[in-house]
Formats: structure tokens, C-alpha cells, sequence
């Protein structure tokens, strides 16, 4: 059966940060709300704002047939789920986890009678239950699960389907969040260069926003090359060109008394790349490069 009201109950295991903003978001929507929590206090707080604190997660489960995890790790989810009759129930597990984690948390639940479906948040506490903010939650496992919930599922956030492996939404948040770490540590690596001199960061970080926007093309552009495997076609900057500046980059941060350990571990790899094969590899662009990640 779909939900296709509002008023769709649910309940939820785990008021952290997160879920307490997942909870809220819902019970503003009007959904009928069970919650419970390890620290009863926060379930009670929830609980003046019109939600159901269970007395235990048993109590909790047993309230509805969706029930949604948001509690610290794996872990966490098999000792609050243990031992609980788990039979007929639809499981959304948006604890963050690793994608083998997510699979197997998903054979344990189908062994259990239910259907599960591994989430993969793409948000802070704040954005949660804020369209504007543009936050996601990427879900993969049941599809049939999703289907039937999706109309709650997508009140705190946007929901997106990115298929039935269970492990991928964990394996898409954090590849998002692998790129979005590099970036971090290349904007460090910016401001740490300037540090000192006269030149203010507020005045580098509007450079460094159009900078980073202009070379987005390359999520799209390596995108095609590791699909293709074609990694000379129309390359501008080759791979031999980017090894032999990187030099003027490393010793300039040396100059200014700047730590390379940001970025030596990038020009290594491609240095390995080149140095492989110098003839087939220096006319390449740099995504080549990505195939020696792979152990």
C-alpha cells in the first residue's frame, strides 16, 4: 500500500542531532510520530511537541509498520533491533555506515521478515526539513519499500532512488563526501599559502569560489574519459605538462613555509602515472591517474 495522506504514522529510533530534526520535520508535517531514545529525556522532550515516547525500541518497532533508524553507527542499530520481532516491518536504516555494513544490515533484516532500505544522508541537522537548503538523502535497498513510502520519506528532505544493492547509498554519500573532503583540503592548502602576507583571505575567497566553479568541468569530463577509457581525446593540459608544474607548486609552498602534505600525495600519484609509461601516459589528461586508487 502507498502512503498517499499526511497523516501516514511512523516511528523512530534515535534522537541525536539529526534525528530530533528528522522528527520535528514530521511531526510539523502532521505524521502521527513514535519515538524512542537510549537517553529518555530527549524522547520526552519530542514528546511535548506531539510525538509517542515509547518505553523501549520493542515498544517503538511494534507502533508501526515504517520504522526509520538514525542512531551512531551499525552497531548501535543491531543492539537497540535485538531480539525485536522485526516480521512484516519496513526498515529505513539512515545510521551512516559503509556499503558492506548496508548489505549486511539488509540479509539480516530480510532474514528477520523485513524489508530494508539503507540511506545515506545529504545534509546537516539544519537543512533538514529546509527545501531551500538543498539537502538529500540518497536510498537504495527495497524498491518496493521506497515506493511505498516515499511521500514520507521525502518530507525532511529530498529522497533519491539510486538502486536495490543496498550498500550504494552509503557508497554514493560518501564518495560525495570524499570529493568534497579534497576540495577542503586544496582550499586549505590556499589560504595557508597567503597566511602572512598582505593579502586578506576575504579577498582570495571570492577567487577561489570562481576558480573551484570554472574547473567543475572536470567532474563530467572524467566522468566520459572513465567510461570511455579515452584519456588523449581533446586534452589541453597533458598529463607530462601538469607533472612538470606541479614542481613551481611544491616549491612554492616550501618558500612560504607551507606543509605539502595537502597535495604531495596527488602530484605522487600522478608522477606514478607518468612514470609508468611515459609515451602513453604524457599525452593524457589527468583521470588516468584515478585507475592506480584501485587496489
Amino acid at each position: 500500500m502507498t502512503d498517499t495522506t499526511p497523516q501516514s504514522s511512523l516511528t523512530l529510533l534515535g534522537l541525536g542531532d539529526m534525528g530530533t530534526a528528522l522528527a520535528r520535520t514530521w511531526l510539523a508535517a502532521g505524521h502521527p510520530l513514535t519515538v524512542w531514545n537510549r537517553t529518555p529525556a530527549k524522547a520526552g522532550a519530542l514528546a511535548a511537541e506531539g510525538a509517542v515516547a515509547a518505553p523501549s525500541a520493542a515498544a517503538a518497532v511494534a507502533a508501526n509498520r515504517l520504522v526509520v533508524v538514525c542512531l551512531l553507527d551499525d552497531a548501535s542499530v543491531g543492539a537497540a533491533l535485538d531480539g525485536i520481532d522485526l516480521a512484516g516491518k519496513d526498515l529505513v536504516n539512515l545510521t551512516t555506515g559503509t556499503p558492506a555494513e548496508a548489505r549486511a544490515r539488509a540479509a539480516w533484516a530480510e532474514e528477520r521478515g523485513a524489508r530494508y532500505l539503507d540511506g545515506g544522508i545529504m545534509a546537516t541537522p539544519t537543512m533538514i526539513g529546509v527545501p531551500k537548503a538543498g539537502g538529500y538523502v540518497f536510498h537504495s535497498g527495497s524498491r518496493a519499500l521506497f515506493d511505498a513510502h516515499r511521500a514520507v520519506l521525502e518530507v525532511p528532505a529530498g529522497a533519491r532512488f539510486v538502486g536495490e544493492n543496498p550498500g550504494h547509498a552509503a557508497l554514493h554519500d560518501v564518495a560525495l563526501l570524499s570529493a568534497m573532503w579534497g576540495m577542503f583540503a586544496g582550499i586549505s592548502q590556499a589560504y595557508a599559502l597567503i597566511e602572512g602576507e598582505d593579502i586578506a583571505p576575504k579577498d582570495l575567497a571570492p577567487l577561489l569560489s570562481e576558480w573551484l566553479g570554472a574547473m567543475g568541468f572536470f567532474v563530467g569530463n572524467a566522468a566520459e574519459r572513465l567510461t570511455s577509457r579515452d584519456f588523449t581525446s581533446g586534452v589541453v593540459s597533458n598529463l607530462a605538462m601538469q607533472v612538470a608544474g606541479s614542481g613551481t607548486m611544491l616549491r612554492t609552498a616550501e618558500e612560504q613555509g607551507v606543509s605539502t602534505e595537502l597535495v604531495s600525495p596527488y602530484v605522487d600519484l600522478l608522477r606514478r602515472r607518468l612514470a609508468a609509461d611515459p609515451a602513453a601516459h604524457g599525452g593524457e589528461d589527468t583521470t588516468g591517474a584515478i585507475l592506480l586508487l584501485k587496489r
